[in-house]
């Protein structure tokens, strides 16, 4: 009677999970981050910074940068730096080159008639990112801020609601 039970609850569990739609390896993933020890506010501030530091691009610092900000925030470290894995080798070029697009609308700069020409040839593409150093740096990094800020914020709010809803239904088991 007790496998009857058992086989019946991992049947309901699996269709749950099918439908859910979730590819394996995200799943895995979402049932780690709603089994770390901490309350959810604290887990979904970890997060936040983890997210906010990923979008900077200080190879190697992302993490201590998170776990010093989630120290900060009193978020969980351990979701923090995990969290800085959203830039990675294979998201790095796509993401800086939107924060700098970004910086360029926040600092005026943008000029698409510009971008079109520099595109045309690799010559004055490479001549284009030499000649403004500092500058192409800063409008980079007021892309990172506003596009990390704003990132942030979503995973916060994202990450705490689903986690609160995780420990209530498992409150509720």
């Amino acid at each position: 009677m007790v496998e009857k039970t058992r086989s019946r609850a991992s049947r309901r569990s699996r269709k749950k999970r099918a439908a859910l739609g979730f590819p394996r390896f995200l799943r895995y993933w979402y049932f780690r981050l709603t089994r770390l020890q901490g309350h959810p506010i604290e887990i979904a501030r970890g997060l936040a910074v983890g997210v906010f530091s990923g979008f900077f691009p200080w190879f190697g610092l992302q993490i201590a940068i998170a776990i010093f900000l989630a120290i900060v925030v009193r978020g969980n470290k351990l979701a923090a730096a995990a969290a800085t894995w959203i830039s990675n080798p294979l998201t790095d070029v796509p993401i800086f080159l939107f924060n700098y697009k970004v910086g360029e609308l926040i600092l005026g700069r943008w000029n698409p008639e510009r971008d079109r020409t520099i595109f045309q040839s690799s010559d004055s593409w490479l001549e284009h990112w030499t000649s403004l150093g500092g500058e192409a740096l800063r409008t980079l990094l007021f892309g990172c801020l506003a596009s990390g800020t704003i990132c942030a914020l979503v995973t916060y709010f994202a990450s705490l609601h689903l986690l609160s809803r995780a420990r209530d239904s498992r409150r509720s088991r």
